[in-house]
């Protein structure tokens, strides 16, 4: 029975017990039943021995001598014993049949009721994510061992919805408290640096510290808005995603430029319910990542219609395929490189693409190019 599920196999259970319980049955009725009926030869005898005694004389001689009625009397009894025994066993038979359909039929839907509650477990856990931890099995009915379960795992999901508000409550804290260091020191470089007695090598060094305070900004800003986002939104208006993409591709034409990139777009009338400001981040990290890992003389391209909502695609390096789910984990970059090795970006650009896309009810998808690049797009339900 492997690989039955396991309502089928509680039905063949049911259905086999039963048709064993209704075999035992038939036969024991069939044995008490051929144990009543009387012997054949022993009636007959006796019967003939009556009517001598009743009437005075043989009553075998109607037929010739008591021997031959004897035998006529003990071969009707037997074919009736036969015919008796026979009609039983059939019937009996047939009965067995029918009710073991019968009670396969009433096993499985008896074993769905019983698995209900599992599957409830299991579809509640499938509807599952790290950010929507808000469902519950709720069962209803009375304390058994199923709803022991479903209690259960009500109470696990308590748990983690507990201990993940409480990871994002500290990412925003600590993000939004690093802030304000970084912001004093940010000025206290510049303010360094403008002085013009300020020697070369202390210069170099301040630069170097400037952008390394640039990246720990960009760091920290792309952690406040992956845990907002991580939160969910509390309020949707429509948003036109096509105004979004057109004013995000105006606002980094300079950067397209200076990297010798060319973006092309094709921006057809799309609303989503929404988030303005997240939408914007989420367009705004596809094209600046589009634009940053390409190369010289590239392209990319921007497409917004009804489905998927959004996709972008550029030129650029060759993309492994089974790199491509890693670009999407926070810190993680092409080659399996996380913080160091890249001062362009904080690392957390798809990671907050897809926060974003799971939080207005979408998912992110990427494909790599087969001449390069990557090709990413953004499916969101309709407003």
């Amino acid at each position: 029975m492997t690989g039955l599920s396991v309502r089928t196999k509680l039905t063949a259970w049911y259905g086999g017990l039963f048709l064993l319980a209704g075999t035992i049955l038939v036969v024991i009725d069939y044995l008490l039943v051929q144990s009543t009926l009387p012997d054949p030869a022993r009636v007959a005898s006796t019967t003939i021995g009556s009517a001598d005694a009743l009437y005075g004389a043989q009553a075998g001689t109607v037929v010739g001598s008591p021997g031959v009625a004897v035998q006529l009397l003990s071969g009707s009894l037997d074919t009736y014993r036969s015919s008796t025994l026979s009609t039983l066993l059939v019937g009996s038979a047939i009965a067995l049949v029918a009710t073991a359909g019968l009670a396969v039929l009433f096993g499985w839907l008896m074993a769905g009721r019983a698995l209900r509650p599992l599957h409830d477990i299991t579809s509640t856990a499938r509807r599952l994510e790290a950010g929507k931890l808000d469902r519950r099995i709720n069962l209803e009915g009375p304390p058994d061992e199923l709803k022991e379960l479903a209690d259960t795992f009500d109470g696990m999901l308590d748990r983690l919805a507990e201990s993940f508000d409480s990871q994002k409550r500290f990412v925003a804290n600590a993000s939004h408290e690093l802030r304000t260091p970084l912001a004093v020191q940010r000025t206290l470089i510049e303010v360094a640096l403008a002085d013009p007695e300020v020697t070369p090598e202390l210069r170099k060094l301040g630069t170097h510290l400037l952008h390394t305070n640039e990246r720990s900004e960009r760091m920290i800003e792309g952690l406040l808005v992956l845990a907002r986002s991580d939160r969910g939104l509390h309020a949707r208006a429509p948003v036109r995603l096509d105004e979004i993409a057109a004013s995000v591709v105006r606002a980094t034409s300079a950067q397209a430029a200076s990297a010798g990139v060319t973006v092309e777009t094709r921006l057809r009338p799309r609303t989503v319910a929404g988030d303005p400001v997240l939408l914007e981040r989420l367009v705004t990290n596809l094209l600046v990542n589009a634009i940053t890992y390409n190369a010289p003389g590239g392209w990319v391209y921007v497409e917004v219609r009804g489905d998927p909502a959004l996709e972008v695609r550029n030129s650029g390096p060759v993309v492994p395929p089974e790199a491509v789910p890693t670009l999407f984990e926070p810190f993680r970059r092409l080659g399996g490189a996380e913080r160091t090795g890249d001062t362009r970006n904080a690392g957390l650009g798809l990671s907050i693409v897809r926060s974003v896309a799971q939080a207005h009810g979408g998912y992110t998808e990427a494909q790599p190019g087969r001449r390069g690049g990557l090709t990413v797009t953004v499916r969101l339900p309709p407003s």
